[in-house]
């Protein structure tokens, strides 16, 4: 933005030195000429007069003294034509062309007395010519030539010193417009990288007030929207995480009231009514643990982005761990849920060398978990596979089944909060699971991919960043 807006205003600059110089310049090509007209004409009406007298009294003598120290003064040429002789000084003849065509024009008593505009460069001269004579009867021509180097010259000279000044001149605007650009766009540009940051990460800081009066307006406004908003995010999911914990001790307390009540009920109905109300509030009870897990997902995710992307050369820096043992335990404590819903769960082989990733075990366990939960739950009796490989510079980590699986359209709403297949309406959840993972995924610099299995099933990928191995491990390696 900043190159597109000064390349306007500098060829706003130049546009306008250009305008500039040329009125000057041309003003003064104005001057010069008009002050050599004048002076060349006022020369010219002499020798007219000079010759008048000649024509009437016969005596040549005093016009011809004057027309040669004239051209011994100026360098140029004088061409008096009488009725009965001609006079000639610094070597100008009726041969030439322009002189000939002069004579034949104040023959006609014609008058060329006006000088072309001056430029700086060329040669050569030009003639001017009048007539004389009485009011009734023409008695002769009279042709001055007129020499333009002196003039030339000194118009060079102007024309240098309007173009030293042009470019002072346009290297002051061009400065000028750097530095206006830079004060208008700072503004602008650091509101742009505090939208992205907040976009990001959830907060900014305060944006500095300067630039026009318009933009620290604007960027007042916006640090205390970005205020309000942060505040407003935090008080939430604070609320949330919150309420979620307050309501667990008087869910507890209800629930211990109803096994008491179950114990005192004394018909098989009132019996299954009690059971309805109690698998009620386990279905609460789920949601609130749901949601407490959530909360925290988000927290960590949001205390991920706050602090930044990290730098490729740090993760080396970071704590490493090695996932197969926490798939280990995973599997062990899913095993007896599966084995109830008719399924078969099989860890793969142990990778060799063993794989390490950048990741929190207690996040990882609680991701698998999720993954694995899912898989027994919304798959009966299917078949589990759980493994993690390498794969082009990343770790995968994979639980696969050959369940009924999702379509394109549902895979894409599964991370969605509360988000539930229709096809599984019937089975207890509360369509949290796939969110708190994708969310803890994204706190440990991961991500989360679903994709179908052939001829059918799901597979929940979580693709990490392959950690950068330190100096030292490798040279033990």
């Amino acid at each position: 933005m900043k190159l597109r807006v000064l390349g306007v205003l500098s060829l706003l600059c130049v546009l306008t030195v250009v305008m500039v110089s040329n009125a000057i310049l041309t003003s003064v090509s104005r001057e010069l000429t008009q002050e050599l007209q004048i002076n060349r004409v006022a020369a010219l009406n002499r020798f007219a007069q000079l010759a008048y007298d000649t024509a009437l009294d016969g005596d040549s003598g005093q016009l011809q003294r004057e027309m040669d120290r004239y051209s011994a003064l100026y360098a140029e040429g004088v061409l008096i034509r009488l009725q009965h002789a001609t006079f000639r000084s610094g070597g100008l003849n009726e041969e030439r062309a322009d002189v000939r065509d002069a004579v034949n024009r104040a023959n006609l008593n014609l008058s060329d007395t006006t000088l072309a505009p001056l430029r700086p460069f060329g040669a050569g001269t030009v003639v001017v010519s009048r007539s004389f004579g009485s009011a009734n009867q023409v008695l002769g021509e009279a042709v001055l030539e007129v020499n333009l180097d002196a003039a030339r010259q000194k118009l060079r000279e102007r024309w240098f010193v309007v173009g030293l000044a042009a470019l002072v001149l346009g290297a002051v605007l061009l400065l000028s417009a750097e530095r206006v650009t830079r004060w208008v766009l700072r503004p602008v540009q650091r509101l742009n990288s505090a939208v992205t940051e907040f976009e990001t990460k959830g907060r900014t800081g305060q944006l500095p007030a300067d630039g026009p009066p318009e933009l620290r307006e604007l960027s007042r406004s916006f640090s205390a929207m970005a205020q309000t908003v942060s505040k407003s995010i935090d008080s939430q999911r604070q609320l949330i995480a919150d309420t979620s914990h307050q309501l667990r001790n008087p869910v507890g307390a209800l629930r211990l009231r109803i096994d008491l009540l179950q114990l005192s009920l004394q018909t098989t109905g009132e019996q299954a009514a009690a059971a309805q109300v109690l698998t009620e509030l386990e279905r609460v009870e789920e949601i609130l643990d749901g949601v407490l897990k959530l909360a925290a997902a988000e927290h960590r995710a949001f205390e991920d982005s706050a602090r930044g992307e990290p730098a490729a050369d740090s993760r080396a820096s970071e704590v490493l761990i090695d996932p197969f043992p926490v798939l280990q335990e995973e599997i062990e404590r899913a095993r007896p849920a599966a084995l109830r819903a008719g399924a078969s769960i099989v860890l793969g082989r142990k990778p060799d060398p063993p794989l390490q990733l950048a990741c929190s075990s207690s996040e990882l366990a609680q991701m698998v978990g999720e993954l694995v939960t899912n898989a027994i739950k919304y798959a009966p009796r299917a078949h589990i596979a759980v493994g993690i490989h390498c794969a082009a510079g990343a770790v995968n980590l994979t639980i696969e089944d050959d369940g009924p699986g999702l379509s394109s359209l549902e895979r894409a709403a599964a991370t969605t909060r509360f988000w539930r297949s229709p096809q599984h309406r019937q089975i207890r959840g509360n369509g949290l699971g796939m969110t708190i993972v994708d969310k803890l995924a994204g706190a440990n610099g991961a991500r989360l991919l679903l994709t179908g299995v052939s001829p059918h099933g799901l597979r929940a990928r979580i693709e990490f960043p392959r950690p950068a191995i330190p100096a030292h491990q490798e040279s033990d390696a």
